[in-house]
């Protein structure tokens, strides 16, 4: 289901987000998600809410086939115009990914999740189109007090607990499920209360 608050948010910060991205978590989330690939020659990877390409740039020398799926036009287009057409883009909604069931090896994803409307279902949606031992890998934030963020980044979530992240991954149809701590803070600025600073996980599971 699209947010059509969040996709004009995300359209207007566009050509500002790999400098906020920066500030934000900076490079711990995207070495965490690629040190737990395996990735052969040949395999697709998509990322969900790629967001400007933040996850993707790190993978673009690999013999794979890499797909970036967001609801943000803008977004997408900075993909291309920093990685040109070494990324398929294609524009797509949380419960609506636009790829066949079963035809993906890995798919990622940073910071998406809190800005879905139904976490579980998006979850479901990303295993659909994974294949049979393909996995899912993503990042997002542990549960938080910081209302700011959801007026001043139009996340739909404060973050979330790991239990419900295992249960919705497994509910999905994930084994080996494992939600660690990233080792990680996620800190911002904000106009209004200073410094934030919010422990970040990582998910993984593989399909049955």
């Amino acid at each position: 289901m699209e947010d059509l608050q969040s996709k004009q948010y995300f359209e207007t910060v566009s050509s500002e987000w790999d400098t906020m991205g920066n500030s934000f978590f900076g490079d711990a989330p995207r070495n965490r998600i690629y040190s737990e690939m395996s990735t052969r020659p040949g395999q697709t990877i998509a990322d969900i809410g790629s967001g400007s390409g933040y996850l993707l740039e790190g993978l673009v020398d690999q013999p794979v086939h890499l797909v970036a799926i967001d609801q943000s036009p803008s977004m997408l287009e900075q993909i291309r115009e920093k990685l040109g057409d070494q990324i398929e883009v294609i524009e797509g909604t949380s419960e609506n990914l636009p790829l066949q069931d079963d035809s993906v090896d890995y798919v990622i994803a940073n910071m998406y999740l809190h800005h879905v409307e139904r976490p579980g279902a998006a979850i479901k949606e990303m295993v659909r189109i994974l294949k049979q031992d393909g996995t899912l890998i993503f990042t997002d934030l542990d549960k938080h007090d910081y209302e700011q963020l959801i007026t001043e980044h139009h996340d739909r979530w404060k973050g979330f607990d790991r239990e419900d992240i295992r249960q919705w991954m497994t509910e999905a149809g994930l084994k080996d499920v494992v939600v660690d701590c990233l080792g990680s803070g996620c800190c911002t600025t904000t106009c209004c209360d200073g410094d934030i600073a919010i422990d970040i996980f990582v998910a993984k599971g593989m399909k049955t």
